[in-house]
């Protein structure tokens, strides 16, 4: 379900790395939600999601500003929104919502696909140029 297909490299080694790794952590909540584990599994896995996502949106955003794109303002305000609604995910859980596996799954695989492969596109030349410059 998670599959990292070359279509959404952005050809920016460390960012394609980090894309991947998004893929691996959320596989990995898919592959615990086949074998019956998933509401053991998805609390710890949701942390390292939201831990991780920290992390890849804080360096994406440095090598944006950095690159001087100009639609970094709409692009930090898409992630401030991803943002926000994995961690009402992880409140959900918390609260003990039943149904959040498959709705978190679902969320990922559009979020990963449809923001990789049409928001990060966009500023993948402005940072590919100035590392090129």
């Amino acid at each position: 379900m998670f599959d990292w297909n070359d279509s959404y490299s952005v050809n920016i080694a460390s960012i394609d790395g980090q894309h991947k790794n998004l893929f691996r952590i959320a596989e990995e909540l898919h592959a615990a939600m086949l074998k019956g584990t998933a509401q053991a599994s998805t609390s710890k896995i949701l942390d390292r999601l939201v831990q991780y996502v920290g992390v890849h949106f804080a360096y994406e955003e440095r090598l944006m500003q950095a690159a001087h794109y100009p639609a970094f303002p709409a692009h930090k305000a898409m992630h401030d929104e991803l943002t926000k609604q994995v961690l009402q995910f992880q409140e959900d859980l918390q609260k003990g919502k039943h149904s959040l596996t498959i709705n978190l799954l679902q969320f990922l695989k559009k979020w990963l696909v449809n923001h990789i492969e049409g928001e990060d596109q966009k500023y993948a030349p402005f940072v590919n140029a100035k590392t090129a410059a």
